[in-house]
């Protein structure tokens, strides 16, 4: 792929998007077009690459941003409805704006898609965004666009408004930090700049049909995740246990005053389901050699460039 290729990318101002793009302008890529419905994130991403095209637009609704498809090389799928307490918007833009911007894809005959699905479709859990999930990478699949699919696992990195972003932000604002349980929940969580690594090479080598199951090489606790948070910040944070039924309760007691709650009950359950992927060696399959997990904690959190920057959910 030539470094002034057009590439588009979808939901380029959520977390994937900001860090793709910061990955693409390293390795020299400089026609780089950035669609995003949400005003203050496609903001942060205008005044840190005013290089880039951005265009604001909901991708549910047909508009003039079909238009920015003319031309391309390729697209990156990364729009994604991840928390919300109704179903309809899960569906909106994880189903429809997928058929939406497919339908660009087909009219503008642009040869090759990277899709980023999510391991949830292949989780034991059962909720909208994982149902959501599933059928938007099944739209994918069955259409006739050349592309592969990526399917990453619980992701942190730089900008990150939710997951280790929010836990560790909260956790510098007060001297008590609850644990559903006893806090062992395995995850295997993926940092930002080495997924976005792969979605390079999958610009640039364009494997035909394949699906990439993308796991953090590192297995660790829940209770070590937000010990490792801790150490990384020299905060002095207590952490308690809190009995996972009592923890679950007040979520949902949470949940029902907020518009938007950092962490939902759904997710509760899903960070409890005991999943085990199994992933590629990232090294073997893409040359990409993952960042040992405390050293990528103290980059996404005490790193100068970008670790004061927050989006917005």
């Amino acid at each position: 792929m030539a470094k002034d290729a057009r590439i588009v990318i979808t939901g380029a101002a959520g977390l994937v998007g900001q860090n793709l793009i910061v990955e693409l302008k390293s390795q020299g890529y400089s026609n780089l077009v950035a669609i995003d419905k949400h005003p203050y994130n496609l903001g942060i991403l205008r005044e840190l690459h005013p290089d880039v095209t951005a265009i604001e637009a909901d991708l549910a609704v047909s508009g003039d941003w079909t238009g920015a498809f003319a031309g391309a090389q390729c697209v990156v799928q990364l729009h994604a409805q991840i928390t919300s307490k109704f179903r309809d918007e899960f569906v909106r833009n994880n189903v429809e704006a997928t058929r939406l911007v497919l339908a660009a894809i087909r009219a503008n005959e642009v040869p090759y898609l990277v899709h980023v699905s999510s391991s949830v479709v292949v989780s034991v859990a059962n909720d909208d965004y994982t149902n959501t999930k599933k059928d938007q990478e099944a739209l994918v699949v069955a259409g006739d666009t050349p592309h592969c699919v990526l399917r990453p696992t619980l992701m942190f990195g730089w900008f990150d408004p939710k997951h280790f972003g929010w836990l560790s932000r909260f956790m510098a604002k007060t001297p008590v930090f609850p644990i559903p349980g006893d806090g062992k929940y395995m995850r295997q969580p993926l940092y930002e700049r080495d997924f976005c690594r792969c979605i390079v090479r999958c610009i640039e080598n364009q494997p035909q049909g394949t699906i990439y199951d993308v796991v953090g090489d590192t297995r660790i606790d829940y209770i070590d995740i937000i010990r490792t948070i801790k150490r990384a910040k020299g905060l002095h944070t207590l952490i308690l246990r809190i009995p996972y039924g009592l923890f679950h309760a007040l979520l949902r007691l949470y949940g029902a005053f907020s518009g938007k709650p950092p962490f939902t009950a759904a997710q509760l359950a899903a960070l409890t389901a005991g999943d085990d992927f199994k992933g590629i060696d990232t090294f073997e399959t893409f040359g990409v050699r993952q960042t040992p997990f405390e050293e990528a904690v103290r980059e996404s959190y005490c790193d100068p460039r970008y670790s004061h920057i927050v989006l917005k959910r």
